[in-house]
């Protein structure tokens, strides 16, 4: 069996990631990638900027919004990520369209419970059909103006019990779940590239066509192999959270690739490609600000041969990734910017002279990319709370 140690699979990480090396254009990145993080809104353009250093916020926005050769969608783990179309009809059958069962089970379940209806299905159903018949209408809407053209979507529904009953309209229940069922994409924000708040629109008017129907055993071999080439090698429970596949549905996908076992520094099994064995070694020196969620920072369950014991300064209690500073492969510190938008660091360990200057290089062409806008990260990390009051 052959061993990838901590350095070939740091060398991996920066060929692949566009980090050694940049990417020729955002849906390179966005494909080889999978996909880029887009929960937080700002993290997606950071990201990008990250593997296209000469990317303006307009490139991206124009690949979403105008050109649409990109498309923002609920994929693994609940996660929204920023992909391309192609991609996303895998990810949707080999990921989403899981949640969406789940979701829609669990409205039915409320309307019943709560009697807002005997039959939660033929409800729930009139509710998407209105909803489709809107967005169709009018084209892109934002969810107060669903909720003004079709009323039924401003029915309250509870969440909880006791003192920690909450209720809430159920606008954002039906969105979401039509958007997991691969019927509404998001369209532009409702303000700029910093805000949350998109417009929802129909697939098949945003991209001209429906996603394509994948067999999920299909796709699922076809988003492993992604996920093979760009983060292999990575252990069966890499595998398993960052898609949060069950265990059939992970084994069946391995047994539909050819793989291989390789051994990893301290102790445990990995997989890569069958045809990606080869070693790999990369003579560039590189440093990266990543942003907070991006898709390298949360790439791997088992993350300690690229985050060393930094940890709890660096990832929220819930184990969102903040802002980090990458240098060769490993990570060795964390970012934050000031009020006025400077961007401030902090190393956590000891680089050589060379590479501080480089830091410094990058921190303020990252000041200058951002043009004077301040961002918080939508989950922020001990180190970036520090930093953005020095």
């Amino acid at each position: 069996m052959r061993t990838i140690g901590v350095a070939e699979r740091r060398a991996r990480l920066g060929v692949r990631h566009f980090l050694a090396k940049p990417a020729q254009t955002v849906e390179d990145a966005a494909a080889a990638m999978v996909g880029l993080h887009s929960s937080d809104p700002t993290s997606v353009f950071v990201s990008a900027r990250a593997r296209l250093p000469r990317m303006t916020r307009e490139d991206l926005e124009d690949a979403l919004y105008e050109r649409r050769s990109l498309v923002r969608m609920l994929g693994m783990r609940g996660t929204l990520f920023v992909t391309t179309p192609t991609m996303a009809a895998d990810i949707d059958a080999a990921c989403t369209k899981a949640i969406a069962a789940v979701e829609r089970r669990r409205i039915v379940k409320l309307l019943q419970e709560q009697g807002i209806a005997r039959d939660g299905d033929a409800w729930l159903n009139a509710a998407i059909r209105d909803t489709m018949a809107a967005l169709h209408e009018h084209g892109e809407l934002a969810g107060a103006q669903l909720s003004k053209l079709v009323p039924v979507l401003n029915t309250k529904i509870r969440y909880g019990s006791g003192v920690w009953t909450a209720e809430g309209g159920m606008t954002t229940r039906v969105v979401f779940l039509l958007a997991a069922e691969g019927a509404i994409v998001r369209g532009r924000p409702r303000g700029t590239w910093i805000s949350g708040q998109y417009r929802w629109v129909p697939t098949d008017t945003w991209l001209g066509a429906p996603l394509p129907a994948v067999p999920t055993a299909e796709a699922s071999a076809a988003l492993l192999r992604a996920w093979l080439t760009a983060y292999g090698p990575g252990t069966m429970a890499d595998i398993r959270w960052w898609t949060a596949w069950t265990v059939r549905q992970t084994k069946d996908a391995l047994d539909a690739l050819e793989v291989e076992e390789v051994a990893l520094d301290g102790g445990d099994t990995g997989f890569v490609l069958a045809d990606d064995v080869a070693p790999v070694r990369s003579r560039a020196h590189w440093v990266a600000f990543l942003p907070g969620l991006d898709a390298t920072t949360m790439g791997w369950k088992e993350r300690d041969w690229y985050l060393g014991a930094h940890g709890p300064a660096l990832f929220d209690r819930n184990g969102n990734a903040g802002p980090t500073v990458w240098v060769d492969g490993r990570v060795v510190g964390g970012w934050s910017q000031r009020e006025n938008g400077d961007v401030v660091y902090r190393l956590l360990e000891r680089v050589d002279a060379a590479t501080k200057n480089k830091v410094n290089t990058e921190r303020d062409r990252l000041t200058a990319w951002f043009g004077g806008t301040r961002i918080t990260p939508r989950f922020r990390s001990p180190l970036e709370k520090e930093l953005a009051q020095s």
